[in-house]
């Protein structure tokens, strides 16, 4: 017999907007949409959204760090995140709170700094812990019940733009941004 107390949102104080100096994401089912397509030799191919790329990319002309974590290797997303400079990429990842932990520990961050986004129930230690948890609109029902937001797009769709949008808005630094990134292209 489980805990059902494991299964219920966990009592968060006020996220503290300002502190938040890193974005987590899961891949499969939060960067995508979850499916994977197989070819021969060994090809994997994935879709990933233009409107997070840029997302991303407006990250970069924040002090906000990017990482994904996923329980999976792929060297699709290898190339995806050399294609946006980001630098924070764990891969084959059994425990991701650990993996937290450890990139925490070398950043000199703590949860408190920490927004993360998943969609199924390996994603559910980190969630628990971070400052601000978020979901697709398509994550597993209990994920959707224990995060802190959910967001209107799918997994692979804008959900990842989404949350970095919503973050921006509530550090109060979203036309900031954009600005400063409108600057850089011209």
């Amino acid at each position: 017999m489980y805990d059902k107390r494991a299964l219920n949102r966990p009592n968060k104080r006020v996220v503290p907007w300002n502190e938040i100096k890193l974005l987590v994401f899961d891949c499969d089912g939060v960067l995508t949409d979850g499916r994977f397509v197989y070819g021969t030799n060994n090809l994997e191919i994935k879709n990933f959204h233009g409107h997070d790329g840029l997302g991303f990319k407006l990250l970069q002309h924040t002090d906000i760090i990017v990482c994904f974590i996923t329980g999976r290797s792929s060297e699709a997303l290898e190339r995806r995140c050399l294609d946006l400079n980001i630098t924070y990429l764990f891969q084959n990842v059994a425990n991701k709170k650990e993996c937290l932990d450890n990139l925490l520990k070398d950043l000199s961050l703590t949860y408190t700094n920490v927004a993360y986004m998943g969609d199924d129930w390996n994603d559910v230690p980190v969630m628990r812990k971070v400052a601000f948890s978020a979901a697709p609109a398509d994550a597993q029902p209990g994920i959707i019940h224990l995060a802190d937001w959910v967001s209107e797009f799918k997994g692979g769709h804008g959900a990842a733009r989404d949350l970095i949008n919503y973050v921006l808005i509530h550090k109060g630094i979203y036309e900031k941004t954009i600005l400063s990134y409108l600057d850089s292209i011209g």
